[in-house]
């Protein structure tokens, strides 16, 4: 009786040890969770912080927009093609059933505009440009070229990080439109070449359903989820682990965080947009 006695009193005391040692984990990654998420904000204000001062970071502005769009511009209308054939043909399914085919035209361009446009240009600047960022950034953090920036009183924030978030902001607003143009042509070919409906039904659905303020929101939308990528890309880069390995593990923590953070932006802005601009009926 004794031994088993002893024997509980060594299971409950291993228990509550492992009970803590838990508590004491969650605790430690809820903390370096709220640190990471501060350090982030702190970057993104910082490098925001020093707009004004154009001069100094116009060149790279340039360079980073060229980057940017090289990388990303054909990728993005071979998305937006079979994105937008895609739609069509099943929306023209649907509506054949009940006979209004033109409709189909309407169907895709709103969707394009509203949901489709920006988050492929976001998820394309996050996975292409996004991540050359962020190894660019980690390959400079690695080769102290960070710290020298600061021995030399140049604040490496404004020099670096303020170029990107402006760059992929702008890339991000301009492949909204290269997006939009390639799904309706996409659209185009399934709902007039293989269903049948005449070029004027399919461009006069187009602009049934679409205001001025689905376009304004989009080009908002996709200016956000740019600055955005460039903020986690440049985040995770300044504070990756030294070594290949470190900049290697923050170019693929970069890519799925920008991404979830830009579905969640989505969700938000989309929200608030139903709300203040009911959509046309």
């Amino acid at each position: 009786m004794a031994g088993t006695s002893e024997g509980a009193r060594a299971a409950g005391s291993r228990a509550g040890r492992g009970a803590a040692a838990g508590r004491e984990f969650l605790w430690r990654r809820a903390d370096g969770a709220v640190y990471q998420t501060g350090v982030l904000f702190i970057t993104t204000i910082e490098g925001f912080r020093k707009t004004w001062d154009v001069r100094q970071w116009w060149g790279e502005y340039i360079e980073q927009c060229y980057f940017i769009s090289r990388v990303t511009a054909l990728p993005v209308m071979l998305i937006a093609l079979p994105l937008g054939g895609t739609i069509s043909l099943q929306v023209g399914q649907i509506v054949r059933q009940i006979g209004a085919q033109s409709g189909t035209g309407a169907a895709v361009v709103q969707a394009l505009v509203t949901q489709v446009a920006p988050m492929a240009a976001a998820l394309l600047i996050s996975g292409a440009g996004g991540s050359a960022m962020t190894s660019d950034m980690g390959a400079r953090r690695i080769r102290d070229e960070l710290d020298a920036m600061e021995v030399m009183a140049i604040n490496p924030i404004h020099r670096l990080v303020t170029p990107r978030l402006w760059a992929a902001s702008t890339v991000g607003a301009m492949l909204c439109s290269v997006v939009i143009l390639a799904g309706v042509v996409g659209g185009y070919y399934f709902n007039v070449v293989q269903q049948g409906v005449t070029p004027g039904s399919y461009f006069d659905g187009a602009t049934t359903l679409l205001q001025t303020s689905d376009l304004m929101i989009t080009l908002f939308k996709a200016w956000i989820f740019g600055f955005i990528a460039a903020s986690v890309a440049c985040w995770k880069g300044m504070n990756c682990a030294y070594g290949p390995n470190g900049v290697g593990r923050a170019v693929n923590q970069a890519v799925v965080i920008a991404a979830l953070l830009v579905f969640a932006a989505n969700y938000v802005i989309s929200t608030l947009a139903y709300v203040l601009f009911p959509p046309r009926t």
